[in-house]
């Protein structure tokens, strides 16, 4: 099968990150890169061996030999940069989260549908080894029926007022940057949420540095939740059934093993085999779907994707945190 021919749109740490992992994927080519100044794009392309190095977004959605963008740039420039791609007829992997808020995604779902374009989001942890293991034992019913999920991912940087994480024009916040991950594994498991409980410290920004969140779930479900830039935490995720559990050890979002507990058997502790850097997984999602006619992963599936950005949104309300570009 022809390889799927990739661009990356941005030439910042995560685009290094997914050009790595196309290097592991033998069924996808790296042919183009988009930056806003040629030397940005020269030096990336030297480094990945990029043929078509684009000055421009606009350029490198025009390109010919382009069949699939990966938008790797800041949270804010997702909906225009995803719109742009979109409108040119490409393929669409937008990095996480999907956009600033719901309506932005609505809009692009709803672009993607009409083109009869893919897009997902890169929601990358989704498709590592040791996940796609763990949701068909919780399909398959090994810990009984799931009662609650306890997961957290936090670190400590530098406060940077200025810095992505930090500036408020720039979308920063924990809950954007890394609670997204823990919420997106709470929808995996129970689905949208009807109640949430959400408190959060908000720096001297004006955005989150830690928060916690409390889903509740029309079965009686719940996932406690936690996301920090100020604070260390476990990294780790557990999920609690009525006849076992499953801990997914740290990361848990990069997962390499885990403990499997059934109730009157000994725990058992699963290592998974991992290639490449793990964003090669969602890059083989993409090019199987895009080359089987589907417009959207049946794994990360665009309706999912919206829902998690309306529990985003929900939360968020709670702390009264709003951004510049709403």
């Amino acid at each position: 099968m022809d390889k799927l021919r990739w661009g990356i749109l941005g030439t910042g740490s995560i685009a290094h990150k997914f050009a790595k992992g196309l290097v592991d994927l033998p069924e996808a080519e790296l042919v183009a890169v988009g930056s806003r100044s040629q030397s940005s794009a020269e030096a990336f392309g030297n480094e990945f061996g990029v043929t078509h190095r684009h000055a421009s977004y606009e350029d490198l959605a025009r390109d010919a030999d382009v069949e699939a963008i990966y938008v790797a740039t800041p949270h804010p420039l997702h909906y225009p940069n995803t719109r742009l791609c979109l409108e040119a007829g490409k393929h669409v992997l937008c990095e996480k989260p999907f956009t600033i808020n719901a309506g932005e995604l609505a809009e692009l779902i709803g672009l993607a549908r009409e083109r009869r374009r893919f897009l997902m989001e890169a929601m990358w942890p989704r498709f590592l080894p040791a996940m796609v293991q763990i949701r068909q034992l919780l399909a398959d019913g090994v810990i009984g029926t799931v009662q609650m999920l306890q997961a957290d991912f936090g670190f400590r940087t530098q406060r940077n007022p200025e810095g992505r994480l930090f500036n408020p024009a720039l979308g920063g916040g924990a809950l954007l940057d890394v609670g997204v991950y823990p919420v997106s594994l709470a929808s995996m498991i129970f689905g949208q949420p009807d109640r949430i409980a959400s408190l959060a410290q908000m720096g001297p920004t004006g955005v989150d540095e830690q928060d916690a969140v409390i889903l509740g779930y029309a079965g009686g479900q719940l996932a406690t939740l936690g996301a920090a830039i100020q604070t260390n935490t476990a990294q780790e995720a557990r999920i609690l059934g009525t006849s076992g559990a499953i801990h997914i050890h740290a990361p848990w979002w990069q997962p390499r093993s885990y403990t499997l507990k059934r109730d009157g058997r000994p725990d058992e502790v699963v290592e998974v085999a991992f290639s490449g850097n793990g964003y090669n997984y969602e890059a083989a999602e993409v090019g199987r779907c895009i080359r089987g006619g589907l417009t959207e992963s049946p794994t990360m599936p665009l309706d999912e994707s919206l829902a998690i950005m309306q529990t985003l949104d929900a939360i968020r309300s709670q702390w009264g945190l709003r951004y510049p570009m709403e």
